[in-house]
């Protein structure tokens, strides 16, 4: 067990996570329909080739983890101020005989859990943001897409996420007494090859964002504070921060491409959100994703 440093409670102690407790075995989720229409089988076709373009990330890469354990996860060492009292994480069931998402077995680095088990756990004292209290926490592709404000690649993407898309997308979110609203999205795949295309195709760029989120009047760029050495190599973080001259609100937000998963955390304020709860926020989600 690798020592870490505690970023759940805002005492500002350092300590060691415990190991995240064993949660009853979850109950296989459904396969998704076969898609019937020419329509969707077009669009089958196209999102195997982009899967056979970007890589199926298989059993040849695995991220060099399959001996970690899964109860070793990562901090984040900064001063006390401003971080939030999380609960402690849970390890997330898995069916019987289910495979972790990054064991050789899984060459689709699927993860089996149920994707609302894999969602962050809200803070203490936040209020939950009801837009986002779907059955099971899962969410509609058009609640996943108003993050995205008025980008010109809303109508592509809706495209390919109703033809090629995700088996479910999950969503979470609150409120903080300051005001600092979060809301944090995991939309899977059926494998991690899916999910590369579209993270490719829609979601990286250099520098700055790809995507312009709702409340960003001009850019965001990456933020360089954020911990890249986290101790999860095989989840690829990319995090902004609004660049100023902001409007009213400044607005946070990464993306985490973790297996047949990809995740977007949001964070905004009005006047200036903090990067400390950020920071810990998004690692937490990695934890949890890793």
């Amino acid at each position: 067990m690798t020592d870490v440093t505690d970023v759940r409670g805002s005492a500002g102690r350092t300590s060691v996570l415990p190991p995240l407790p064993e949660a009853p075995p979850a109950v296989p989720e459904a396969p998704p329909a076969v898609p019937k229409d020419r329509r969707a089988l077009r669009a089958v076709a196209r999102w195997t080739a982009a899967v056979v373009a970007f890589g199926v990330l298989g059993s040849g890469v695995a991220y060099g983890i399959t001996e970690q354990e899964r109860t070793d996860v990562p901090g984040l060492s900064t001063k006390s101020d401003g971080r939030w009292d999380y609960p402690a994480l849970v390890k997330p069931a898995l069916p019987a005989g289910a495979a972790l998402p990054y064991a050789a077995d899984n060459p689709g680095m699927i993860h089996y859990a149920d994707l609302e088990q894999l969602l962050l756990p809200a803070p203490a004292g936040s209020v939950p943001d009801p837009t986002l209290k779907g059955d099971r926490s899962r969410i509609s592709t058009a609640r996943f897409l108003q993050e995205f404000g008025t980008d010109y690649r809303i109508p592509s993407m809706r495209d390919d996420l109703a033809q090629g898309g995700p088996l479910q997308i999950a969503a979470r979110g609150w409120t903080m007494p300051d005001g600092t609203a979060t809301r944090i999205y995991l939309v899977r795949f059926h494998s991690a090859g899916y999910q590369s295309a579209f993270t490719t195709l829609y979601l990286s760029n250099a520098g700055v964002a790809p995507r312009v989120l709702k409340d960003v009047e001009g850019e965001s760029a990456l933020d360089e504070d954020y911990d890249t050495g986290n101790g999860m190599p095989h989840v690829r973080h990319d995090v902004y921060v609004e660049s100023a001259p902001t409007g009213p609100v400044q607005v946070r937000h990464a993306y985490l491409a973790a297996g047949d998963i990809v995740a977007l955390v949001v964070q905004s304020r009005k006047g200036s959100a903090a990067a400390v709860p950020f920071h810990q926020t998004t690692i937490l989600q990695e934890q949890l994703l890793g």
